[in-house]
């Protein structure tokens, strides 16, 4: 059964806001993308089988959680749920990532082999990070020329501005027409639960700090145009599930495909048909079905 909202606070100062459904000895630790919130997770947890656990967190500057401290890399993210997870004394967890919160995720199972041992990814940002590239005088990507720095993409006039700008302004038409014509794209949710998805997206204080941090990620070993490689990719070692929807608008099938590439044998794809950035949304039985099995 759905829990209501609870809040904890970490080591750092920050307050984690998160939302708790089953009672099984298998423990999932849901963690969101961009521009969304544990609130986006409830069709998944409202469906949770009974042998598991979930926690749906929102981070870092994200839903009801705190933003003292602005985070600088997607590895802010990842120490802050080792926080989280210590605090409530989960020994043993399953990292399931969507979109952005698959990169937390990749860290997490590089990080913490110990409390690790399987990873979900859901529509995953690469393990090389998400591309925002300069646009031309018709604000069109120019593929392979990259900012220099996050004050420069911050003025960038398709990807980050207006969307900032809408976030700021609490401009509930724009960011519904932005996940209309990006994320929802198969299947929409009921009228209720999409107008309460939207106020969560609204909530959102740290757009550019992340979209930096995306740009910048990178466990690779070259160069992505942003940042050095760090390599943590060969550190996964753990059995891997990779979703990725064939109408996903938003993470391309070559992002997830060089990830699960990077990782090796030990990495599965699985193709949701007729799904696109929501699974949840728009493939929730099939995913649910598929990370039974993978879990095991």
């Amino acid at each position: 059964m759905l829990t209501s909202n609870s809040t904890v606070k970490i080591e750092n100062g920050e307050t984690i806001s998160y939302r708790k459904a089953g009672k099984g000895e298998k423990v999932l630790l849901l963690i969101h993308g961009n521009m969304s919130s544990s609130k986006h997770w409830e069709p998944f947890l409202k469906k949770i089988p009974p042998e598991f656990t979930a926690y749906a967190v929102d981070m870092r500057g994200f839903g009801d959680s705190s933003y003292q401290q602005p985070i600088d890399s997607l590895a802010d993210f990842a120490e802050d749920m080792v926080m989280f997870t210590r605090k409530l004394g989960l020994d043993k967890f399953i990292p399931l990532g969507w979109s952005t919160g698959g990169g937390v995720a990749m860290l997490l199972a590089a990080e913490q082999p110990g409390t690790v041992n399987k990873l979900i990814l859901v529509e995953s940002v690469s393990y090389q990070g998400y591309p925002i590239y300069r646009k031309n005088e018709k604000g069109e990507p120019i593929v392979g020329k990259y900012y220099g720095s996050k004050e420069e993409m911050a003025a960038d006039p398709v990807q980050v501005a207006p969307v900032a700008a809408a976030l700021a302004a609490g401009d509930f038409d724009l960011l519904k027409y932005l996940w209309d014509e990006l994320i929802y794209v198969v299947n929409k949710p009921e009228p209720e639960e999409y107008k309460e998805n939207i106020a969560a997206t609204m909530k959102q204080r740290n757009l550019i700090d992340l979209d930096w941090a995306l740009a910048s990620f990178n466990l690779g070993h070259n160069y992505n145009g942003v940042a050095e490689g760090t390599g943590l990719i060969d550190k996964i070692k753990c059995p891997v599930l990779a979703f990725w929807g064939d109408h996903d608008l938003v993470v391309t099938r070559s992002m997830v495909e060089e990830t699960v590439e990077a990782i090796g044998d030990n990495a599965r794809m699985v193709i949701l048909e007729n799904c696109g950035h929501s699974p949840v949304t728009d493939s929730l039985d099939k995913m649910l079905q598929e990370i039974i099995s993978f879990v095991g």
